[in-house]
């Protein structure tokens, strides 16, 4: 349990004092019926469980908070002197252009910002010759979030910092926002830094993008529940396969590198899946407690069965071709296909045995990820657009917008780069699974 010495520090940094009245013509009063300002000084608990803050409470110490998004009534920047910049990173993931829309339709219309540059293809389009960056206007955006991908483009890998900041300086950007997951993060950590060593005066603020929900201190990130409800489908194609089927193996693999949460919520909002096979939860695949041998039990009980792996599960298996793949453009490591690789042991499995069986091969993983925002994400969306325009027109500046506990929070960057949210095998979530599918535990032999 935390002590109160190891509270993390959530202060926000800021450019400065604020030095102009805000332009949006909100209410100063609590209790008018009137739209309001959020002050400055407004915060919520880190923790809602009591027994997190009993030790808070006890030592007398400042309970954990965090500062509370949304517009101030003084802001920073003269809104007629504002350039923007906003680029997209990372791979692609429902909702991107909801963001995009967003940022550009707030800082036009809520502010008077004119000058908005849409940096090309992630990180190197600061850099790029053969794409430059591209003016926005409310009219360039009024439709793309009604199409999945990215209007802007998007990559992996990020030229040098000081490349960046230059680009900032010569630009005289203002205000920069990037939109990606836990690498584009690192570079809003670097790039505020940079610029603030090198005397700029710009708000970098970053945006939490990933299908994975692995960013930490947030409750979810954008495009994560339409990957989930999209996720399901599959789930249920690949029930439906087995079912048709004399011993029939319906087999999905779904994204989450470090993270097993698209996993093990499409298998419980789809209701039908019997093992489900996640990061955090190591697994053997032989032995009496192996998976293989429980996916034997339950075929010759039910004659059918649907196992949900994700695709970072289970990558001790695949050493060697993770040696072979190597790394991306971001650095990371290059999965191996726990997939392919499954299906090939049930096949050889069964086949020992002569019992035959059906599989069913199911990877949706590039038709999510290119989807439009369903309802529900295209809203959050909406928002984390408005409060990280509101942030940086602030001077709020290595700080990333998020939800936590319900509320959209300004969040340190500094924190956020720290690792990665995993799904922890005693929460709730994973119980919910458990008692879903009916497998063990753990499947691993002693």
């Amino acid at each position: 349990m935390d002590r109160p010495e190891e509270l993390p520090d959530f202060t926000i940094r800021t450019l400065g004092p604020p030095r102009y009245p805000s332009p949006m013509m909100l209410s100063r009063e609590e209790g008018d019926s009137l739209a309001d300002f959020v002050p400055d000084d407004r915060r919520i608990l880190f923790y809602t469980d009591l027994e997190r803050l009993r030790p808070f409470l006890e030592a007398g110490s400042p309970l954990p908070s965090l500062e509370v998004a949304g517009p101030r009534e003084r802001i920073f920047f003269r809104p007629g002197d504002v350039r923007a910049a906003i680029v997209t990173s990372g791979g692609l993931c429902p909702g991107i252009n909801d963001v995009v829309r967003s940022l550009v339709l707030t800082l036009r219309w809520q502010y008077g910002v004119d000058e908005i540059l849409g940096i090309r293809y992630g990180l190197r389009g600061f850099v790029a010759e053969d794409a430059p960056p591209v003016r926005l206007t409310p009219d360039d955006v009024k439709t793309i979030h009604h199409e999945g991908g990215s209007f802007l483009g998007s990559s992996r890998g990020a030229p040098p910092i000081e490349e960046i900041v230059r680009f900032l300086d010569r630009q005289a950007i203002s205000c920069l926002f990037l939109v990606g997951g836990d690498g584009t993060q690192r570079a809003v950590e670097a790039i505020s830094r940079a610029a603030a060593e090198a005397g700029l005066e710009v708000a970098v603020v970053g945006i939490p993008k990933t299908i994975d929900n692995d960013i930490l201190y947030v409750d979810r990130t954008f495009g994560f529940i339409t990957a989930v409800s999209l996720a399901r489908l599959a789930v249920d194609a690949a029930h439906a396969e087995a079912l048709g089927a004399y011993n029939g193996v319906g087999l999905v693999r779904l994204m989450g590198r470090d993270s097993g949460f698209i996993a093990a919520q499409a298998a419980l909002a789809s209701g039908e899946a019997n093992f489900v096979l996640i990061p955090e939860n190591p697994f053997d695949l032989d032995g009496p407690n192996g998976f293989l041998a429980h996916l034997h039990r339950r075929l010759a009980s039910r004659h059918h069965a649907v196992v949900v792996v994700a695709e970072g599960a289970g990558q001790e298996y695949l050493a060697e071709e993770q040696a072979v793949r190597g790394t991306d453009a971001s650095g990371n490591k290059r999965l191996g296909d726990i997939g392919r690789y499954l299906r090939g042991r049930i096949e050889a499995y069964f086949a020992e045995r002569e019992i035959p069986v059906t599989v069913k091969y199911i990877d949706p993983g590039y038709m999510i990820r290119s989807a439009p925002a369903n309802a529900s994400d295209a809203i959050y969306c909406q928002q984390l657009g408005q409060n990280a325009v509101h942030a940086a027109m602030a001077g709020k500046t290595g700080v990333m917008i998020g939800r936590h506990n319900g509320r959209q929070v300004h969040i340190p960057i500094h924190l956020v780069t720290k690792g990665r949210k995993r799904l922890d095998p005693e929460h709730p979530l994973w119980r919910a699974v458990l008692q879903s599918t009916g497998q063990p535990l753990r499947m691993v032999n002693e």
